[in-house]
């Protein structure tokens, strides 16, 4: 069976040969400092991106078999996007920046570190009406031929939507596709701040929903113009990240009422098409949202983050069944460590792979306190437990 065999069947609670190893990638820092140690050349640390030729190359010298966010990547935030730049300098050397998304941060150059937010340029409806929503309009078919990169310019997507793999049938590849098609709050959440996020439910409940709808359609319309072009997917794939360390950042009677429904519409399109499979990246404690999902066709949890809070398919599968299945749930903290801490990851693992419809990936970009060999022992062992 080949890796998309594999995969395809584990999610669907059939027989395979082989788990596949996946990972979720890198932060930057990481690649750095394997290249420093010597692991990796200067050309791959720096040019790496999830699923592009040197992303197979470093992945094979660590022994993963792919990446989960290996796939056809759409680009579905602003459109166009604000052009970053630099605002001013502060006296103690930080910086304040615009960047794509019309947000202005505090940067600390030299700290690795999420920048802060000073400042959101979509605050009220005449932001909204002014600047934002011709940037959020579908432009269905335009979006499914262009992604996004950091400094605003335009590139073709992974695959050059609606052409070569992506219409071959999904039997001649070697590893799952999915598809990218953003989020319904996520993108949202970046663009006016968690805090105006909140007083908007209160403050202008209309405007709130409106902005939903925008990107509800931006993510069907991109589905439903890949599929006319021929494409073929294995799954559907979604952004988020709208909770913390204790739950959810929107109230999940807001997301039942709000985002369920076109959730719902677009794995409905998807089943037409052949697709049974859904999964979002959500980081953070999601129990409150994840009945929601599964209403709404999400049916891969992804990268199920361990945390503090210790989440696991174990206790959702419990609750819901076989419905749910799971991509992540590794606790790539134990890379920091040493080889018994890896060897007592992969014990707890064995357990939770044997459930079914649960494949392991360390539950975030491998972060730089991550030793090479640690990676590559994790690697070794577990081919050595589950395929040998």
């Amino acid at each position: 069976m080949t890796l998309r065999e594999n995969t395809l069947a584990i999610l669907n609670y059939g027989d395979f040969d082989r788990l596949p190893l996946v990972h979720f990638g890198y932060w930057p820092e990481t690649l750095s400092k394997w290249a420093d140690e010597g692991h990796l050349s200067r050309r791959e640390a720096a040019g790496w991106a999830d699923s592009n030729p040197i992303d197979a190359v470093i992945a094979a010298k660590l022994g993963f078999d792919f990446n989960w966010s290996a796939g056809h990547g759409v680009h579905g935030g602003l459109w166009p996007p604000f052009i970053p730049r630099n605002l001013r300098k502060l006296e103690n050397g930080h910086i304040h920046r615009l960047n794509d998304e019309g947000v202005v941060v505090e940067v600390k150059p030299g700290t690795v570190s999420i920048p802060a937010e000073v400042d959101h340029l979509l605050k009220t409806r005449d932001d909204w009406e002014r600047v934002f929503r011709r940037r959020l309009k579908p432009r269905s078919f335009a979006r499914l031929m262009l992604s996004l990169v950091s400094d605003g310019r335009r590139t073709r997507p992974y695959f050059a939507g609606g052409r070569r793999i992506l219409r071959r049938p999904p039997e001649s590849r070697a590893v799952p596709t999915g598809i990218f098609l953003g989020s319904m709050i996520g993108t949202l959440r970046n663009i006016v701040g968690v805090e105006n996020l909140a007083y908007l439910t209160v403050d202008d409940p209309d405007l709130l929903h409106e902005m939903i709808d925008a990107f509800g359609d931006i993510s069907y319309g991109v589905l439903e113009a890949a599929l006319n072009a021929g494409n073929r997917y294995d799954y559907l794939h979604f952004w988020e990240d709208i909770c913390y360390n204790h739950g959810p950042l929107v109230n999940p009677a807001l997301f039942a009422e709000r985002i369920v429904p076109h959730y719902r519409r677009i794995t409905a399109l998807a089943r037409q098409h052949g697709i049974g499979l859904a999964s979002v990246d959500c980081d953070g404690k999601i129990d409150a949202l994840l009945p929601h999902w599964l209403e709404a066709g999400i049916n891969v949890m992804f990268p199920v983050e361990v945390g503090t809070w210790r989440a696991g398919i174990a206790p959702w599968r419990g609750l819901y069944g076989r419905e749910v299945r799971a991509v992540g749930g590794m606790d790539k903290v134990v890379f920091s460590r040493d080889r018994k801490a890896v060897e007592k990851e992969i014990e707890r693992l064995k357990r939770l792979v044997d459930l079914g419809g649960f494949i392991p990936c360390p539950d975030h970009r491998i972060p730089p306190d991550a030793q090479w060999d640690n990676v590559r022992y994790y690697c070794d062992r577990m081919n050595t437990e589950f395929n040998s």
